[in-house]
C-alpha cells in the first residue's frame, strides 16, 4: 500500500491546522481524494458531516446536508488536496492517452497555499515503473482490463504489460492518442493516431521481457527471398501475441499465411 512520505505527513498536518480538521479526517480524505484519481472522493467521517461526496467543480453532499459552511470548508480541502496530487508526477492516471497527451490534469498548473506541489509525498514504489528504465517517462500511461501500457513518444516506444510479460512496440511514425481494447473471446487492441485506427500487431515489436528482438521481416536476402528463421521467428512472435490476447485467432492466421507465403 502506498505510504507516505515524511512531507507528505506534513502537508497533512498542515491541512489539518488550516481547515480546521484533525489529522485523522484530513489523511483519510487525502486517500478518498486519491482514490477519485483527484477529481472526485467518496468518503464518511464524522467531521466531514458522515458519508459524502465531493466531486471538483462545485458538487459536495454531506450528510449533514444543511450545514453550508461544513460544506464550503470540505470542498476547499478537497479542492487543496486535488490541487496538490496533480503535481506528482505520473500518479494521476486517466487511463487514456488522448487526455494525458494533452497535457495530463487540467489542474496540473494551479499551486497551493501549502507550497508542497512539489515535494516527494509519497514513498516510491518499487514496482511502479514496469517498463523497461532505459526508456525513461512516459508521455502517458493506464490500464484497461488485465493490461497495462505506457506511450514513450520521443523514443517511439509502446511498452504493454499483459499478463506479467512486457512487450515493447516501435511505433514508427504514428503519435498515439488512444487505446482500446475489445471484449470478448476474439479480443484485440487497437490504438488511434493521425492516421487514423492502428492494430497493436502491425506496430514491430522490438523487446520482450527486457530481451531485444529481431526487427520484423521487411528485407530481402542477397539472393532475392527471406531468410527463412526471420520468418519463423516472426511466425513465434505472432504465436506469443495470440496466447497474449494482442491479436484474434484470425489476425494470426492472416498474417502467418502471409509469412509462409514468401519461403
Amino acid at each position: 500500500m502506498t505510504q507516505l512520505t515524511p512531507e507528505g505527513q506534513s502537508l497533512v498536518n498542515d491541512l489539518a491546522q488550516r481547515h480546521g480538521f484533525s489529522q485523522d479526517a484530513v489523511t483519510q480524505m487525502f486517500w478518498a481524494v486519491l482514490n477519485g484519481n483527484g477529481s472526485m472522493a467518496q468518503f464518511s467521517h464524522s467531521e466531514f458531516g458522515g458519508s459524502g461526496q465531493w466531486m471538483r467543480g462545485g458538487m459536495t453532499m454531506l450528510g449533514d446536508m444543511f450545514n453550508n459552511n461544513l460544506k464550503g470548508r470540505v470542498d476547499s480541502l478537497c479542492s487543496e488536496i486535488s490541487n496538490v496530487l496533480a503535481n506528482q508526477p505520473g500518479l494521476l492516471q486517466s487511463g487514456s492517452f488522448q487526455s494525458q497527451s494533452q497535457g495530463g490534469s487540467d489542474y496540473q498548473n494551479q499551486t497551493t497555499g501549502g507550497g508542497f506541489g512539489s515535494s516527494n509525498l509519497f514513498v516510491p514504489d518499487p514496482h511502479a515503473n514496469w517498463w523497461p528504465a532505459e526508456l525513461g517517462s512516459p508521455n502517458a500511461s493506464g490500464s484497461q482490463n488485465n493490461m497495462r501500457y505506457a506511450y514513450f513518444a520521443n523514443a517511439r516506444r509502446l511498452a504493454v504489460d499483459s499478463g506479467g510479460e512486457v512487450w515493447v512496440y516501435d511505433t514508427q511514425d504514428h503519435q498515439i492518442g488512444g487505446f482500446s481494447q475489445q471484449q470478448g473471446a476474439g479480443s484485440s487492441i487497437t490504438l488511434s493516431s493521425q492516421f487514423g485506427t492502428v492494430n497493436l500487431a502491425s506496430l514491430p515489436v522490438v523487446m520482450k521481457n527486457g530481451t531485444p528482438v529481431l526487427a520484423p521481416v521487411a528485407s530481402a536476402s542477397a539472393n532475392g527471398s527471406t531468410a527463412e528463421s526471420d520468418i519463423f521467428a516472426a511466425i513465434e512472435r505472432l504465436a506469443a501475441l495470440k496466447s497474449s490476447g494482442a491479436i484474434t485467432d484470425s489476425e494470426f492466421a492472416t498474417k502467418k499465411a502471409e509469412l509462409l507465403s514468401r519461403l
